[in-house]
Parts: structure tokens; sequence; C-alpha cells
């Protein structure tokens, strides 16, 4: 692997549902950020690629040597053609012909894919994945996603759909039903907002004050670290449901790694440790013994380095 400072420079696009965060990068390295745009700034499609095109501007004005942009798109997106299909936590994106667009605007080699990938792509590419050839990252927040690596190359599937392991059933008995007729989805147990749900309700259930309105992760880990038993007992239940749906994945792909990324994965060793051993303990030495489960090293910025490693590695295969 090159060190970054041989690398050349690449602009990556972060497209979330509430913003849009553009910077520059040599490899894992962010030289740049502008201010991130608020997604509802700009409603319909052609304005807010015009402003990402307007952000690109910027930032090739001030610095050369830059010929490749690459985006994560929170949604399905053709890989091949860069158009996409549907984004459904923000309105107005319905078959657009976004890599062509972009393209357009700026003269420059675009790439667009999952936000997901994005991230899969700058763990394995830069972050804790280095040196692995089969990898499944895992990004834990209000949905829980997934990318995977296979023989050193990001795996997409036929429609470019790989990765979702949050619609995954781990409990085909459960009355949870998931988004898509697939009961007990891992997306029902673990998400922001089913956590939330689950600790509020032990709380009310042994007559015991929550210990933030919330219920987020980050509140949860702080009073499982001060010894509170029923956010211990969350947490609990969190790595038991999490372990499984790894388990599944580690025996259907036998990784040499599993990068886990995400809000939920902030609680380190209180996920980490129990997840690590609930995991072995459902696959064969063969499958465990050189199986390491790590953390994301990237957090905010994943999406941003991942997408413009992408777009590096496109323009350098054109040149």
């Amino acid at each position: 692997m090159n060190s970054d400072q041989e690398l050349p420079i690449s602009i990556g696009i972060d497209f979330g549902g509430t913003s849009v965060k553009i910077g520059l990068c040599r490899g894992s390295e962010v030289l740049e950020k502008l201010e991130p745009l608020p997604t509802e700034d700009y409603p319909g499609s052609a304005n807010l690629i015009a402003a990402m095109a307007e952000g690109v501007s910027k930032l090739t004005s001030r610095h050369q040597g830059i010929n490749a942009v690459g985006v994560g798109i929170p949604g399905f997106v053709d890989w091949t053609t860069g158009r996409i299909h549907e984004l459904t936590n923000v309105p107005g994106w319905i078959d657009v012909p976004f890599r062509e667009t972009l393209t357009a605007a700026t003269g420059l080699i675009v790439t667009a894919d999952n936000d997901a990938n994005c991230m899969t792509y700058a763990e394995f590419s830069h972050g804790a994945g280095q040196g692995t050839s089969n990898m499944l990252a895992v990004t834990l927040g209000t949905g829980v996603g997934g990318g995977v690596i296979i023989n050193g190359d990001l795996y997409r599937g036929s429609l470019f759909g790989a990765g979702e392991i949050g619609q995954m059933s781990i409990s085909y008995n459960s009355s949870r039903p998931g988004s898509y007729g697939n009961t007990g989805a891992l997306e029902e147990y673990i998400g922001n907002n089913e956590i939330a749900a689950r600790a509020k309700y032990l709380y009310q259930l042994e007559d015991r004050e929550v210990p933030a309105a919330d219920c987020t992760p980050h509140a949860l880990s702080l009073a499982a670290a001060s010894g509170d038993e029923t956010a211990l007992r969350v947490w609990d239940e969190v790595s038991t449901a999490l372990a499984c749906g790894l388990a599944n994945c580690s025996w259907l792909l036998n990784p040499d790694a599993i990068v886990i990324g995400g809000g939920v994965a902030k609680a380190g060793d209180l996920l980490f440790g129990p997840l690590r051993q609930k995991i072995r303990s459902q696959l064969a030495e063969t499958f465990s013994k050189n199986l390491r489960i790590e953390p994301a090293q990237f957090s905010n910025d994943a999406g941003i380095i991942g997408s413009a490693a992408m777009a590096a590695h496109a323009a350098a295969a054109k040149s």
C-alpha cells in the first residue's frame, strides 16, 4: 500500500439525508472540507447537483491535479451508469442521471455508489480493513447497512444492492416485521430507534428512571459504564443480536475481517468484547481463529474518504 503522500488527490462527497459534505482527500487524509450543504435548502435533484458542482469548482480553483469526484449516495444507485433509482429519505430524487449531470457540470471523472459501500471502501483501502482480501463492513445507526469485499474487490451484486445485512432475518418466528416482509430483520433489533425503544421499555418495566430522555446509544453507553444494570442488559441484547447476524455472514463469506462503524459502534468495549466472544462461539475454529472484528477507523469522514478513494481508483484505471 502506498503512503498517502504518494497518492493522487480527489474529491469525495458524502450525500446524506440532512446534509451534503464535500472534501478533498489524499488517501486517508482529508486536506480540506467545505461547509456542509443542508439538503433541505436545495429541493429537487437539479438544485442540489448544481450546489455540489459549485463546491467542486471551489476546490478545483484552489488545488491543482484534481481529476475525479466520488459521491456516496444514501440509496440505490446503478454503479455502471451512475443513475440514482430512488432516495427514500430525500424528496425529488427518482430516476436521476446523477453521474452524467455532475460530469457535465464539472468536467471531471465522477463515480457514484451507495454510501455504505463508500464506508466499506474507505476502511478496506485506508482503515481498519487494510491488508485483508475478504472483508465485511457494517454501519450501525438509524438503520443497519453494510458492504462486502471479496478477493480484494467491492462486491455489489447483480443489481448493485449487496451488503444490506440489516434486512437479514435473525429470528424467523419473531413478531417484529421487517420493511419487506422479512420477519425478524436484524435492523429491527439494533437500529438506534429500536435500541432506544427497548431501553425505555425495560426501564419502565423495572420502574426505574431512564438515564436520558432519548436513550441514545451514547447515553446508554455512559449509563452502562457507570454500572447501570438495565443499560448493561440492553448492550448484552444488542451484542447477541448483532453476533447472530454476523456469525451468519461469516459462515457464508468466511471473511478475514469484520469492520463495524456508526454510532452504536462507539460503545467500544461494551459492544466489542461480548460481540467477539459471541461470534466466535457460533463458528467453527476454521472460520474464527484468524477472524478480526474491529471498530471502524474513520467516523464522520468515512463517506468522504471512501468516495474519494473510489474516484481516484476509477481515474487511475482510465489513465
